[in-house]
C-alpha cells in the first residue's frame, strides 16, 4: 500500500506541475525576474500548495501515523547553519540558471528535448559529487 500512495502521490505532483505551467522554465525564469517582466504565477502555485499543504501538516504533527497507518517522518532538525546556508544558494543559483527545479526537471524529461535531459544529467552528478567529498572525508578522519 505505501508503494501504490507512493505512486498516486508522485501521479498527482506530476499532472499538477504540467496543469500549472511549471515545467516550462521560461515561467520559472519570468517568476525570478522580478525587475522586468516578472511573471506572477509561481507564486500562486506556491501558494495554493501551501494552502493544500498546511492542514496535512498540521495533521502530522499531532498524529504519529499517516491515514494508511505508515509512521508519519516529520523532519526534527530546524537549525538553519552554514550547510544549509550554502544549500540553499546554490540551489537557487541552479534554478535561477536553467529555469529547473528537481520535480519539473523529471516530468520535463517525459516531454522531450535535451535541455531537461542535460539538467537532470547535470542535477544527478550535482548531487552524487558532495556525497562523494563527505564519503571522503569522513573516511580521512
Amino acid at each position: 500500500m505505501r508503494l501504490f500512495s507512493a505512486l498516486i502521490a508522485g501521479l498527482i505532483f506530476g499532472v499538477g506541475l504540467i496543469l500549472s505551467g511549471m515545467t516550462d522554465p521560461a515561467k520559472v525564469i519570468g517568476f525570478l525576474d522580478v525587475s522586468g517582466r516578472w511573471n506572477p504565477s509561481l507564486g500562486l502555485v506556491m501558494g495554493g500548495a501551501i494552502l493544500v499543504a498546511f492542514p496535512a501538516f498540521n495533521h502530522a504533527k499531532n498524529h504519529p501515523k499517516s491515514l494508511l497507518g505508515e509512521p508519519v517522518q516529520l523532519p526534527a532538525e530546524r537549525k538553519i547553519d552554514r550547510r544549509l546556508i550554502l544549500g540553499a544558494m546554490t540551489f537557487g543559483i541552479g534554478w535561477g540558471l536553467s529555469g529547473y527545479c528537481p520535480g519539473p526537471a523529471l516530468a520535463s524529461l517525459l516531454t522531450g528535448g535535451i535541455e531537461p535531459l542535460i539538467f537532470t544529467l547535470g542535477m544527478v552528478i550535482g548531487t552524487i559529487i558532495p556525497v562523494q567529498i563527505k564519503k571522503r572525508s569522513s573516511k580521512a578522519r
